[in-house]
């Protein structure tokens, strides 16, 4: 390998938003929507796969349970991929983790055992993970930094727009004059591989990333792509004035990713994982197992349970795409603590009025709009956050390894405590649930506050100096 000189970088930043940036979003971003679509399909569909004639029978705490293996599967798929993301590039693997996920979300509405159910759960889980850490990082790479806060923060609060299409088509294919209780949430599976399909045209038009293309010893096709998307503004650019020198490479061993983990960049780390394990805990928590709340403590029909989680969702969209801007305009340390605080401060509040026995179901429904309208903005800002701080060569593991480690504590954890919660029919105990996730995310605020890197409107390099770039600074001191 050689060492180069290169404004790829400086030329990427300085676009102009453009068609190519559209490809992207579309492309790239709408993994999220998947997601959205997979979670609120799992917890809207509880009551049915509890019941006799939805053909599984499991329990409230199974329910909670194929929960907690969907998230171990996307632990697991996110440091499996995420290390094969940052060795062969992002494009190769942002298509092989959509062809897991929709072969196994296929897999899965032919389920008719809860063994069965619980693996293709976890398949789904495995691409869904690996998705993050290839299309974050590739994502980040590609978008200007000027504009990279309110993007990303709209692409992954897009997971919200997943959830209100899944809430909306599930209301007819759950009602029993349409299909057979044994038939409509199965259907509801296929959908999100129809989805997946259309996503999958798109994503081949999206090239790889220059800025890993240019360190892997492919700077010539770097040097075309970039030139094409600068041929297809059709307007005058300003010169880029800032260079890199970088030492190519093969790959990053593991014991260097390790390294600049806990030895470059410690007090990062610990940023990373206080704001994936607070929002995980709390997202996967309520919304895995809100239908069996509504149905528990509510009586409300499961049929009727979507109407519950669409407005939630649109709250939850609507923060990233309100808030975002705030982000690139103010910044990111007091933007990001201050949602993570403040959403965790609402929580507690509806904690205690739903231990009082002052909400119902429709009123309870209106608090979670508001905590998640902030939560929502937060949590998206965590897999931003670590995208950013993070050299390039270690850029997808650490966004899998903050990812699987936060929510394996989290994710993992809080499904399955909730669904035994929940099962207690005790509301004293739920609302124990709801109190230590709203700790979870007020302590991940302050740790934000206090070691969080401001890096609004910076270059990436500017942020974490490529490991190549390093080497060569300590070469010449």
């Amino acid at each position: 390998m050689k060492q180069i000189t290169t404004d790829i970088p400086a030329r990427l930043d300085r676009l102009p938003w453009s068609r190519f940036h559209w490809l992207v979003l579309l492309g790239l971003g709408t993994v999220w929507v998947l997601d959205g679509l997979e979670v609120t399909i799992v917890g809207v569909i509880g009551p049915r796969l509890t019941s006799d004639a939805g053909g599984l029978n499991l329990t409230d705490s199974e329910v909670g349970l194929a929960a907690g293996i969907y998230v171990l599967g996307a632990c697991v798929g996110a440091l499996f991929f995420g290390h094969l993301t940052d060795r062969f590039g992002r494009k190769k693997l942002f298509l092989a983790t959509l062809a897991l996920y929709l072969a196994a979300t296929v897999a899965t509405a032919f389920s008719f055992e809860p063994w069965y159910f619980f693996l293709c759960r976890f398949f789904t889980g495995a691409g869904i993970g690996g998705e993050y850490a290839a299309i974050n990082s590739a994502i980040d790479e590609l978008i200007p930094a000027r504009l990279r806060g309110r993007i990303d923060l709209i692409i992954n609060g897009s997971y919200w727009l997943g959830t209100v299409f899944g809430a909306l088509v599930a209301i007819p294919l759950l009602n029993p004059e349409v299909l057979p209780e044994d038939i409509g949430w199965r259907v509801l599976f296929g959908l999100g591989a129809i989805l997946g399909i259309g996503i999958l045209l798109i994503r081949r038009l999206v090239p790889e990333s220059p800025r890993w293309l240019f360190i892997h010893g492919k700077d010539e096709e770097a040097e075309r792509i970039v030139t094409d998307i600068e041929r297809s503004v059709h307007r005058e650019l300003p010169k880029a004035d800032r260079q890199i020198t970088v030492n190519q490479r093969d790959h990053t061993p593991l014991t260097e990713v390790a390294k600049t983990l806990v030895r470059r960049y410690p007090r990062r780390t610990v940023v990373g994982l206080s704001l994936f394990i607070g929002q995980a805990f709390l997202y996967n928590s309520i919304f895995f197992t809100y239908a069996l709340v509504l149905a528990t403590f509510f009586g409300v029909p499961d049929g009727s349970t979507p109407w519950y989680l669409i407005p939630i969702a649109i709250g939850n969209f609507l923060g990233p795409l309100l808030l975002g801007h705030f982000f690139d305009s103010i910044g990111r340390r007091p933007l990001i603590a201050g949602t993570y605080v403040l959403s965790g401060l609402l929580l507690v509040g509806t904690a205690l009025l739903f231990d009082a026995g002052a909400l119902d179901a429709t009123t309870l429904t209106v608090c979670w709009m508001v905590v998640f309208f902030f939560a929502s903005a937060g949590a998206s800002s965590a897999y931003l956050t670590v995208s950013e701080i993070f050299p390039m060569e270690t850029r997808a593991l650490a966004i899998a390894l903050f990812y699987a480690v936060g929510t394996g504590i989290g994710g993992i954890i809080g499904p399955v405590l909730f669904g035994r919660l929940v099962e207690s029919q005790q509301v004293g105990q739920v609302t124990v649930g709801y109190l230590i996730g709203a700790g979870l995310m007020i302590a991940a605020g302050l740790v934000q506050w206090f070691l969080g890197v401001e890096a609004a409107r910076r270059s990436l390099e500017d942020i974490a100096e490529p490991l190549s770039a390093q080497t060569i600074d300590r070469a010449q001191a």
